[in-house]
């Protein structure tokens, strides 16, 4: 089973893409603590949303907001332009959860925005 389940810190503020074929993607990366609080530092986990989590993650996040981020770990290989083996591990998201200082420590969900106030 390929699951990743990882709470960090936005380390910028996500990047939305649109694809040649119209489809919207998000770039994120995150400061996981690793074990042993923050002496023990910390580790970089690039992410990527797609679709409407994309544009709501765009939307939602800046850079320092704490998400919990569930998906799955997949791995690129390509060659680089000297010819040279380069590959990367990264997580693509199925939801990004965060908490929004605004709400109370409330959970809101990335993939389920609130609706938008009516019209005057």
């Amino acid at each position: 089973m390929n699951t990743i389940q990882l709470i960090g810190r936005l380390t910028d503020h996500p990047k939305l893409e649109e694809t040649k074929t119209g489809k919207h993607v998000c770039k994120l990366r995150l400061a996981v603590q690793r074990r042993g609080g923050k002496d023990a530092g910390a580790i970089f986990v690039d992410v990527v949303a797609w679709n409407k989590l994309a544009e709501i993650t765009d939307k939602h996040l800046e850079k320092g907001r704490r998400v919990s981020v569930t998906g799955r770990l997949e791995h690129d290989v390509w060659k680089n332009d000297k010819d040279q083996t380069r590959q990367r591990h990264y997580v693509v998201a199925d939801d990004i959860a965060f908490l929004d200082p605004r709400k109370n420590g409330v959970e809101v969900e990335a993939d389920e925005p609130e609706a938008e106030p009516a019209a005057a």
